[in-house]
């Protein structure tokens, strides 16, 4: 990593704890749930990541792939395609600091090379075997998410949620990757019921004895089945959840609509 970057990255890892920080998501794919197809191209992406920096947000996190559940998944060279031309102009251009949402180390590590600063890894640390050694090598911050490959009703999920936890700490320490560059995700909408989605955002504070940042990433996503209308996918559902996750330790918030979200996460932060 380039000391420029260097300093990107301290600078975004400094403002966490500090007031809430916003990741902006940018998806330059054809079939993410939400925006699928929106940014494929580059001058729409570009002119997106700049409009979400002017709205509030602290982190750019693009993605090539789309991680919802029964997506088709992507190769390496397919994915690098999608995200190359992105990055290589968001790093000439962008205010701000750039994230690669990816599971797969040779798309991190070209990812980092391009000018990110952080690898969002949807898989923990725990899908390639390569990741956390690319993440260590790299000096880059990291998202490790919980997941699973599908749902089992009949679990504690915050104990899960630990375990995995735990697993992917372990492989970040054996790799050599440092604590202060490190970020827990609870992966609500990840391979969850209903109940255990809401579980995970109402016991967020369980969680804190990690001693490390907490993001969540619930914009848009219909996970609480159980209010029938999909309330929650909405910009309001949205906010709401993230004040609830604010309000039980979370401190960074992966999002589509950044100022609202930032707006509101402000004034929360007044209050308190």
């Amino acid at each position: 990593m380039r000391a420029a970057q260097r300093a990107t990255r301290d600078a975004f890892l400094q403002k966490i704890g500090r007031r809430p920080v916003i990741m902006g998501i940018l998806n330059v794919t054809p079939d993410s749930f939400s925006d699928g197809g929106t940014f494929i191209a580059s001058s729409a992406a570009i002119a997106h990541a700049k409009q979400m920096v002017a709205d509030g947000c602290d982190i750019v996190d693009v993605g090539g792939e789309s991680t919802r559940p029964g997506a088709t998944p992507l190769d390496t060279p397919g994915e690098l395609t999608r995200i190359e031309p992105i990055l290589t102009e968001l790093a000439s251009t962008l205010d701000a600091a750039v994230s690669i949402d990816t599971y797969k180390a040779k798309v991190a590590a070209r990812a980092v090379e391009l000018g990110a600063v952080l690898v969002n890894d949807v898989w923990g640390l725990q899908k390639d075997p390569e990741m956390a050694d690319v993440v260590a090598a790299a000096e880059a911050a990291v998202v490790i998410m919980h997941n699973r490959a599908e749902k089992d009703a009949s679990i504690d999920i915050l104990t899960d949620i630990r375990r995995s936890f735990d697993r992917s700490l372990a492989l970040a320490n054996k790799a050599g990757i440092r604590s202060d560059r490190i970020i827990l995700d609870p992966g609500i909408g990840f391979a969850k019921t209903s109940h255990q989605n809401r579980d995970a955002i109402a016991r967020l504070a369980e969680l804190k004895d990690y001693a490390l940042p907490i993001m969540v990433g619930v914009s848009r996503k219909t996970f609480l089945g159980g209010l029938g209308d999909g309330s929650e996918g909405s910009l309001f559902g949205t906010i709401a959840v993230n004040l609830a996750a604010a309000a039980n330790g979370a401190s960074i918030f992966r999002v589509h609509d950044v100022g609202p979200n930032r707006a509101a996460l402000n004034v929360f932060h007044a209050l308190r």
